[in-house]
């Protein structure tokens, strides 16, 4: 396992004060475009005089052959800061546990995508990671080759170890400074998949040791001299906005420094970019400034504010009609359209019709929402668990009228994100009250806050409509009705696009006031419960076997005859079987009942068979198999992780999960009334990858939405009864075992 040291200093400072003054080598590549050719390289022998901000993906290699790589992406525990510097250390050909890493800070001029979402990381990092560690180790044997006075391909390296073929030997450090004074190859040899030393095998995360053992490591632990505390008085429901508020009181208490509002320049930044509207209240907000952070919050419930209806106050009840009015109506976007649905329902033999509803969800990240923010006239300095790092930093610059050279943002681990750490609303906060305080300050959220005032995944509902003729499957539509962003629900390219003739995707929207966003697995956190349940009512009123109506249907799909497909129905077939084959598809005694799903989202084919067993009159869920092809795997054991911990999220967030809205405001505010699953009801899942040499895909969202519905379809099984409504548990009568299933 590598350590692991905190990059706390500037750039500059980090070369001048590191061991590298004295000698050394860093390289630097765009990661997405370090295979173009003319790539140059900046070395010289004064290391100390480099400016950090001239290189992008960094290996520093010190003269006693230590090795460190900065990983440029925000770590959010997907493990990107681990298996990131996997891929450049595999291609450098170093020893794993030699290794240091660093967290990368935000680098817009020499990275690209410094983003944690999508589950795209690694897919968009893959090929320039790989080049990035094979054009370094191509240098450093040329050097010691130039020394020796032979050809490089006579050299051989292992764990920054190079050999001759008069078996002399010297380390990367002992070659490190003539390294730097050659030209940056335009092309190298990658190793192949064989060949890996590093990557597929077990890695620990490099943050492990900090984690454990309660070190400076997330945002909630930064700290600097001079730095407060901010706690900031929210709207009470989404549509008030502040008539005025007595401090008094307030202003009294132990620790409080001032008391101040805010709001003036969000508006601005509003009226520039109405983007981002949608992700942050308008509204002005009183904010409690303090010495800790108890003493900010005590002194913010002491703030009497009064507030005013500026929009009519929405509840659940009331998202609920106007969805279905809009299933109902007529005003819809068409995202696909293939033949003519019409005239295929017209002429079918049969039609199933069904409609599936789900919640607002909040995200609740262990960690709560915080930023540091310190604003001088000479710069901007950011720190904190942030998604969107350079989003949040063009929006600063936009909000302060800085240019974003001015910006300076530190990343710091996540303690969770899923979606609600993209917008950074709070990171808008911490720059203006420092501002406006004109000192260093952290805004900090409480859990309340943070679900009151939060990022919610959207309502949504989905009406899906299939036509059978002659015993195929002739006609599909899907229609979706969402709060706000109607394309956070919907991928209209996915399974079972391109499977057929007839089919046809239409969204439509309301707006509301209510800030909805991504949360994670946008698009497919819900749809595929949906689609899946589907095809599983669809597969029984056509009385056919329902991994063989999925697998006829894959047999049509001809990616090469449309562009537009973006799944592999090849992958998908093979995911299937071996979900059949490892789940023991219908071998199972009879008092285990299964459901099965398969779905591709992130560039991710996935399989999930789904164990329910009764006990105690209930069924409960035991065990889920799942079975991935994400590609080639970097690290497995980080692998694992994400995969199982996907599944115990779908199926938790499925059979529980639900926002509720009244007057406005949402009915939960804390764990007390908002129902997550417990670690008891956490099921056993059992991971299988598909091996081959793709690319890899994403990872840390695929294996969530497939869960909900392999639960939805083993406890029809169960229980005999369909459910369309999200939580399960919101419909309790469904989930009641027929009382000879008890007896037995």
């Amino acid at each position: 396992m590598s350590s692991n040291k905190t990059n706390a200093l500037s750039r500059r400072a980090f070369l001048r004060n590191s061991s590298l003054a004295g000698g050394g080598m860093i390289i630097g590549f765009n990661l997405l475009n370090s295979c173009k050719p003319k790539v140059v390289a900046e070395p010289t022998i004064d290391l100390a005089s480099l400016d950090y901000n001239d290189f992008n993906a960094f290996i520093k290699i010190a003269e006693n052959g230590a090795v460190t790589i900065f990983s440029p992406n925000p770590e959010i525990g997907q493990g990107v800061k681990t298996s990131m510097p996997m891929i450049i250390a595999e291609e450098l050909d170093v020893a794993w546990k030699d290794v240091y890493v660093e967290q990368g800070i935000l680098d817009t001029e020499n990275y690209t995508r410094q983003v944690a979402g999508g589950s795209q990381s690694i897919r968009h990092g893959w090929d320039a990671l790989r080049e990035t560690g094979a054009k370094a180790k191509h240098m450093l044997v040329s050097a010691a080759a130039a020394r020796w006075g032979v050809d490089p391909s006579e050299c051989s390296v292992s764990e920054g170890v190079i050999t001759n073929a008069a078996g002399e030997t010297l380390g990367y450090g002992d070659v490190v400074n003539e390294a730097a004074l050659l030209e940056v190859p335009e092309k190298v040899e990658l190793k192949k998949p064989r060949d890996y030393k590093i990557m597929g095998k077990n890695a620990g995360n490099v943050d492990i040791d900090k984690i454990t053992t309660g070190k400076p490591l997330f945002g909630l632990d930064y700290k600097t001299d001079g730095m407060v505390y901010a706690a900031v008085v929210r709207p009470p429901s989404f549509g008030h906005k502040l008539v005025s508020f007595d401090d008094s009181e307030a202003r009294n208490m132990p620790g409080v420094i001032d008391v101040v509002t805010i709001g003036e320049k969000v508006r601005s930044l509003l009226a520039e970019d109405p983007s981002f509207s949608s992700k942050i209240s308008s509204s002005d907000k009183v904010v409690v400034i303090a010495k800790t952070t108890w003493q900010a919050f005590k002194a913010k419930d002491a703030i009497k504010a009064t507030w005013e209806e500026e929009t009519p106050m929405e509840s659940t009840e009331q998202h609920n009609k106007i969805l279905t009015d809009l299933l109902d109506g007529s005003k819809f976007n068409t995202m696909r359209s293939d033949g003519n649905i019409k005239k295929a329902f017209a002429e079918a033999d049969q039609v199933l019709e069904r409609t599936y509803e789900s919640p607002f969800l909040p995200h609740n990240c262990m960690e709560p929402m915080n930023f540091y923010a310190n604003v001088t006239s000479e710069k901007v300095h950011l720190v904190g668990p942030i998604q969107t790092p350079a989003w949040k930093a063009g929006l600063v610059a936009k909000m302060l009228g800085r240019e974003e050279k001015d910006i300076l943002l530190e990343m710091t681990r996540m303690g969770g994100g899923f979606g609600r750490r993209l917008y950074g609303d709070f990171v808008i906060e911490a720059a203006e009250i420092s501002q406006t305080i004109n000192k260093p300050v952290k805004v900090v959220y409480t859990r309340e806050d943070d679900m009151e005032d939060g990022i919610y995944r959207m309502a949504i509902k989905y009406r899906i409509k299939a036509g059978i003729k002659d015993g195929k499957v002739t006609a599909y539509h899907l229609k979706e009705a969402a709060v706000n962003d109607n394309m956070y629900g919907l991928i209209p390219n996915f399974f079972p696009a391109g499977a057929i003739e007839n089919y046809q995707v239409d969204v439509a929207s309301y707006k509301s006031n209510i800030t909805t966003g991504a949360w994670r697995a946008p698009y497919t956190n819900f749809l595929a419960f949906a689609e899946q349940s589907f095809f599983d009512e669809l597969a029984e009123m056509m009385e056919v076997d329902k991994i063989q109506l999925r697998l006829d249907l894959l047999d049509k799909v001809k990616p090469e005859d449309d562009e537009r497909i973006q799944y592999s129905p090849d992958r998908m077939k093979e995911v299937i079987k071996m979900a059949v084959e490892k789940s023991g598809w219908g071998t199972k005694p009879s008092n285990v009942y299964q459901g099965f799903v398969n779905y591709y989202c992130h560039n991710t084919h996935v399989a999930e068979v789904a164990d329910v067993e009764i006990e105690n009159g209930s069924p409960v869920v035991k065990k889920i198999t799942c079975v991935v092809d994400c590609g080639i795997v970097v690290n497995p054991l980080g692998a694992m992780n994400q995969i199982e911990g996907g599944v115990i999220d779908g199926v938790g967030h499925s059979m529980f999960g639900e926002l509720a809205f009244e007057d406005g405001k949402p009915t939960a505010n804390n764990f007390d009334r908002y129902r997550l699953i417990r670690m008891k009801e956490a099921p056993v899942v059992e991971t299988y990858l598909m091996e081959n040499e793709y690319s890899p895909t994403g990872l840390g969202e695929p294996t969530l939405p497939p869960a909900g519905g392999a639960v939805a379809n083993a406890l029809k099984a169960a229980t005999g009864n369909r459910l369309y409504v999200q939580p399960f548990t919101k419909t309790p009568e469904l989930l009641k075992v027929p009382e000879k299933e008890i007896i037995g």
